[in-house]
């Protein structure tokens, strides 16, 4: 027989494994849904926290470009400053009395202490261009020519001050530069130089510096470095980006490539010297605090994410541990076992496990109440079998004929027919014992509803109780019919009961006209009054024969009627 997998025909066997699982979506761990969703809080934040960055990076990039800009003609306008000042001081000394009287003694003494603190030594020439004193050395020494007699020559041949270019000072052996002064007047005299070493400017350089990964250098008019705030540019040497200096003549901001490198250059010059200021940073350098502030981005949100990662994990498992509780708790409730309320960290799943406490204790008392009404069933199945099997054996032997049996018979079961209706309509209650009584009566009562009077307080009765009682009350109200108030047309029964703090008192009174006294034996009734009734309840019972009529006296303790006393124990000894 070919197996049912409801798939239709046709399907490969090996794809109906598959074919059964399309249709069921996937289950995620909490875990994996709390991670996601973290990833989705996150991502976003953290995509636009990076755009963010560029975006300010950008921003602080032209900041900084600016500032260097700014930075760069500042110091363009130091160095011009600086020249400025010593071809200022040149003018001084050149106008001094002793340098046009021929006082070099003086001149030299005088010099040697204005120019002190300034960085600055006078250098006095002769026609010959021979240093006829210098202030870097004593007075009287000798010089030779001065190391740069081109620039003298240049002032001399323009009549204006010559600024020159680094060189090499055989004197003050270092590197250096000249500001050379013509003196107008004929004489022994032509110029005066001012010397200063080249390392002088470095304070200039140091004092306009942007700073942010810029650096500067001061050029001559050959491209040589006269000072830099870089260590790897060396003083005296070209300019290692092979700037064509000449081909500027303003302030400019653009990029150079030198081999594999990008370099974002400015340039400033100083007019009166023809140098020029240069800053510049490589396009690696540039973007390293971007890349910086990038990267600690990267590792910030890194952090950020794999504690919140954790978090998200933890605050899993603890929610998975009480899903797992949860699960539990429900097959214990499946199974019937008793669930105890378990206190979990999430607020929703205690409301969870309090439904699934009280679901365990309502299904527990549903079964208790099931099982004890089960065991009602069974054990009033059995009093009704007992009592079913003492009618039968009752009515057997006081029974002339079958028919006689018969008729007995059926009547005795309809009388507990009608107790069980009111046993199962008043429910765990009981039954009213004025319902009881007016059951078992009813069948046999007269037209006349004054022939039958029921008194009494209310009272309910147990089940048990109410059971060995309606049969005593069908077996009284059966012998009124026969021989009793019932039996003629003028017969009367009074029922009564009062109640007191221990004991009930039924009284049952039968009241008829010229009655003449039955004969003496014991029926079937009897033996339920004296053995149900009196043995089952401990009934004090009364029988009294009035000349009117019958009358019963049933004196029956509270304690009996509360405790519910089986039927079956004076059924099962009639």
């Amino acid at each position: 027989m070919a197996e049912n997998t409801g798939l239709p025909d046709g399907v490969p066997a090996e794809s109906r494994g598959r074919l059964t699982l399309a249709g069921v979506h996937p289950r995620r761990t909490i875990s994996a849904l709390l991670v996601l969703l973290v990833a989705i809080a996150i991502a976003p934040i953290l995509a636009f926290s990076i755009v963010l960055l560029q975006s300010n990076a950008r921003a602080q990039m032209e900041v900084v470009d600016t500032l260097a800009e700014a930075a760069t003609n500042s110091i363009a306008e130091s160095v011009e400053r600086e020249i400025t000042g010593m071809i200022t001081t040149l003018r001084v000394i050149s106008t001094a009395p002793s340098l046009r009287e021929g006082r070099i003694r003086e001149l030299y003494d005088w010099a040697r202490s204005s120019l002190a603190g300034s960085g600055g030594h006078l250098i006095l020439v002769d026609p010959d261009f021979n240093q006829i004193f210098n202030t870097r050395v004593p007075i009287g020494q000798a010089l030779g020519q001065t190391s740069n007699p081109a620039a003298v020559q240049h002032a001399v041949d323009s009549r204006q001050p010559v600024i020159s270019d680094i060189f090499f000072g055989r004197t003050a052996q270092t590197w250096v530069f000249n500001v050379v002064m013509p003196v107008p007047e004929e004489g022994r005299v032509p110029a005066l130089i001012l010397t200063q070493n080249a390392e002088n400017l470095q304070r200039l350089l140091q004092q306009g510096r942007s700073g942010n990964g810029w650096s500067t250098a001061l050029l001559d008019r050959g491209g040589k470095v006269l000072a830099s705030t870089s260590g790897s540019t060396e003083i005296a040497q070209p300019f290692f980006l092979d700037l064509d200096l000449q081909s500027h003549t303003d302030p400019e901001h653009f990029w150079k490539t030198v081999g594999e490198r990008d370099y974002e250059v400015v340039i400033s010059p100083s007019p009166s010297s023809g140098w020029w200021v240069v800053s510049w940073i490589s396009s690696q350098d540039a973007s390293r605090s971007t890349r910086r502030a990038l990267l600690l981005l990267l590792v910030g949100g890194g952090i950020v994410i794999a504690v919140v990662m954790l978090a998200a994990l933890y605050l899993a498992r603890q929610i998975a541990r009480s899903v797992r509780g949860l699960a539990l708790d429900a097959k214990r409730l499946g199974t019937g076992e008793l669930v105890e309320m378990r206190t979990y960290p999430v607020a929703e799943v205690n409301v969870v496990a309090q439904a699934l406490a009280d679901a365990s204790r309502e299904r527990q008392s549903a079964e208790n109440e099931i099982r004890f009404l089960m065991r009602e069933v069974a054990h009033r199945s059995k009093n009704q079998l007992t009592v079913v099997s003492s009618i039968a054996k009752q009515s057997a032997r006081n029974a002339t004929s079958f028919p006689d049996f018969q008729e007995s018979f059926q009547k005795r079961i309809q009388g507990l027919a009608r107790s069980t209706d009111l046993l199962i309509a008043g429910g765990v209650g009981g039954v009213e014992l004025r319902d009881l009584v007016c059951a078992q009566l009813e069948p046999f009562r007269p037209d006349s509803a004054s022939r039958l009077s029921i008194t009494g307080p209310v009272f309910r009765l147990g089940h048990h109780t109410a059971q060995t009682l309606g049969m005593a009350f069908h077996e009284l109200a059966t012998n009124a019919a026969k021989y009793g108030a019932f039996a003629g047309g003028s017969g009367r029964i009074d029922v009564n009961w009062t109640l007191s703090a221990e004991q009930l008192t039924l009284r049952w009174r039968e009241t008829v006209a010229g009655l003449e006294k039955p004969a003496e034996r014991r029926g079937f009734g009897t033996e339920v009054i004296e053995r149900m009734v009196g043995r089952a309840l401990d009934a004090e019972i009364t029988r009294t024969m009035h000349e009117d009529g019958l009358e019963w006296v049933f004196v029956i303790p509270l304690a009996r009627l509360e405790q519910d006393a089986p039927a079956e124990s004076g059924a099962e000894r009639a």
